[in-house]
């Protein structure tokens, strides 16, 4: 799996499951597997600083294969409670079954230096003095990204080790009762999971394949982070002036979380649903969420969806940097750069401006992010409101019960005060 993302910059979270089904791994040996694959991932930053110090070279010098096996020794010595012996021997006896003798006396060097120190005494080595950049290294994310986490936490940046360890761990599997097929109480019966704190529809289960499921193979239940659903559920509860006609849009809605949600719950009052989708592959996915409720799948750009205007609701869910959800996509933080901001920013500018040309007066735009990135949020939204004229509605006030989101408008969600994504939601009206 390391393999496959270092070389085809594939997704961690496809490759694996269908190599644990391929290899028949299953229980305990599923769950190292992701652990030591997962981990990895995660920890690419403070592996390569320890490789890169042990083997007396930069990583760049070293054979991205060998230093699959590498990263692999290296995360077990120093982020597993696995024995030093055992990780080191099945290190050395992989490099030299792949690579011969001599290869794996270089793992088995590297590998006895790394495990010289203790994890903290790593971090006092090779951390940057600076408190951001320490606290970035010791909890695996770059720096760009630690300081984003820590302007948009603001006044409390003191949080800011919280949140990165928090986007650390391993999170629990959320997910989501379809509105008319299964209450969240009879799902976490089912699954023998929990219900959740914030969405009335969520259960978090500890772990798992939830395919295996019965809900979520019959579709009464489906995966979705609880932040996600308090996005589409802001969505429905924002108060729109004059009566709703039950005309609403996502128009991003790939792969179709939102869009299941949001159909279900209009399924209840008679309401359809139009969900946008530019990419074919994509729209499929959503076709296949949204299959038996009153959604209309348009393989179409949402900034020129060529869609009738007068919808009550539309929900702009836009493309973003991804840095609130990288806990569940674990080499995602070492792929995002900061030059990757700028581009985004402007698409999601167009989005909102589409958004609100095809808005009734009177109706609803929900802007939301699953990055607390303050360019892709807060000014996002106080550059709509200025340039549309926008009525920007206290957004706390659709997330009744859910606590600590901000001091609005926008609400900001976190890992480490809500068990979610970072995401962030704001509710803009059209004056009538």
């Amino acid at each position: 799996m390391l393999r496959a993302v270092r070389e085809r910059d594939a997704y961690a979270n496809l490759v694996l499951p269908a190599l644990l089904r391929e290899r028949g791994l299953s229980g305990r040996d599923a769950a190292l597997a992701t652990e030591l694959a997962y981990g990895a991932c995660r920890s690419l930053g403070l592996l390569d600083a320890v490789i890169a110090e042990g083997a007396g070279r930069s990583i760049e010098e070293i054979d991205g294969p060998l230093l699959d096996v590498l990263r692999l020794g290296v995360y077990q010595l120093l982020r597993t409670r696995i024995g030093a012996h055992a990780a080191v021997d099945t290190s050395v006896a992989l490099a030299r079954a792949e690579f011969g003798a001599g290869k794996a006396g270089f793992v088995n060097a590297v590998l006895r230096r790394a495990g010289e120190k203790t994890p903290e005494q790593w971090v006092e080595a090779l951390a940057p003095a600076d408190p951001v950049g320490r606290l970035a290294f010791e909890y695996a994310h770059p720096p760009w990204i630690a300081q984003a986490f820590a302007d948009a936490l603001g006044a409390r940046a003191a949080e800011l080790r919280e949140v990165l360890a928090a986007d650390d761990a391993r999170p629990l599997v959320h997910l989501v009762a379809r509105p008319g097929d299964i209450t969240a109480e009879e799902l976490a019966l089912v699954t023998g999971g929990e219900e959740g704190r914030w969405s009335p529809y969520a259960v978090y289960l500890e772990g798992g394949d939830p395919g295996k499921l019965e809900p979520v193979r019959e579709g009464m239940a489906a995966v979705q982070d609880e932040g996600s659903q308090l996005v589409a559920l802001a969505l429905t509860r924002a108060e729109l002036d004059g009566p709703d006609n039950g005309r609403w849009l996502d128009l991003c809605a790939g792969p179709g979380g939102k869009a299941a949600l949001l159909g279900a719950l209009a399924a209840i009052d008679g309401f359809r649903v139009d969900a946008v989708e530019p990419a074919a592959h994509r729209a499929e996915l959503v076709r296949k969420a949204v299959h038996d409720l009153p959604v209309d799948v348009h393989v179409a750009d949402g900034r020129a969806s060529g869609l009738t205007s007068g919808y009550d609701r539309i929900l702009v869910d836009a493309p973003c940097t991804g840095l609130g959800a990288l806990r569940r996509r674990p080499e995602a933080r070492w792929r995002r750069t900061p030059a990757d901001v700028r581009e985004l920013v402007a698409l999601q500018r167009e989005l909102i401006t589409a958004a609100w040309d095809l808005l009734r007066p009177g109706g609803v735009v929900v802007y939301s992010t699953c990055s607390p990135h303050l360019p892709e949020t807060v000014s996002i939204v106080a550059d709509a409101v200025r340039r549309l004229g926008a009525e920007q509605l206290d957004t706390r006030e659709l997330l009744p019960g859910v606590t600590d989101v901000g001091d609005g408008p926008g609400a900001q969600l976190w890992p480490h005060r809500h068990g979610t994504d970072a995401m962030f939601l704001a509710a803009l009206r059209k004056p009538r």
